[in-house]
């Protein structure tokens, strides 16, 4: 897990899990869903349970799930907070971005003016 400097978890991670559209649609199950097992995860993929596990390990890393032994059975639950850390990041990014285009804007329409 990659920190910033302030201590937070670094978006790459989640991006990287985010990357891949078979963890984008496990995530939005587990989101959606509450929880679920690897198998019962698979069953509604085109993959097998030992590559939706592959995915969960990802997702796990990033932070994106909890994973919660009931029985013999690991149930995964999705924690969305490192999806908002990522997205308030990606927020700010696009502030700073909007403020360099509109002084770029602002100095090239300044210089055709006489």
């Amino acid at each position: 897990m990659t920190r910033t400097d302030d201590g937070e978890q670094a978006p790459d991670d989640v991006l990287v899990a985010l990357a891949d559209p078979i963890r984008r649609q496990v995530l939005a199950t587990l989101a959606r869903e509450g929880g679920a097992t690897s198998t019962s995860l698979a069953a509604n993929l085109p993959v097998t349970r030992q590559a939706v596990a592959k995915h969960l390990a990802v997702l796990d890393r990033a932070g994106l799930v909890r994973a919660h032994r009931a029985g013999r059975e690991v149930r995964y639950e999705a924690d969305l907070q490192p999806l908002r850390r990522t997205t308030r990041w990606m927020d700010t990014l696009t502030n700073q971005w909007e403020h360099r285009l509109n002084a770029i804007k602002d100095l090239a329409e300044g210089a055709t003016e006489p």
